[in-house]
């Protein structure tokens, strides 16, 4: 499988060819598999903070109470764990310090 290089915003939820098309954070090297995986994970956890938006208008239920939270956070940590698993030296060093199980 070939493997290409993109830049990737989680923060935008953007997949890009090109450094310079967008603002990023993280460079991985992928196959088409890869990147197919990692779009499903970001509209996943976008279905849930769209979710999450209805429910944060109901202020009686605390956050630790939400479904909504606790799907959006699972999917963040699985978008950063694939990151990790598919990113650059760089991006891996710095996944690895952003202590990612506390979110």
């Amino acid at each position: 499988m070939e493997k290409s290089k993109y830049y990737v915003s989680v923060q935008a939820r953007t997949i890009n060819t090109h450094r310079g098309d967008a603002a990023y954070e993280f460079e991985i090297e992928a196959g088409e598999e890869e990147l197919v995986q990692l779009q499903e994970l970001f509209d996943s956890m976008d279905e849930f903070d769209q979710a999450g938006y209805w429910r944060a208008h109901q202020p009686f239920l605390e956050y630790s109470h939400d479904p909504e939270n606790d799907g959006y956070d699972y999917y963040l940590k699985e978008i950063y764990r694939r990151l990790s698993d598919w990113g650059t030296e760089e991006t891996k060093r710095h996944i690895a310090t952003m202590d990612v199980d506390t979110i």
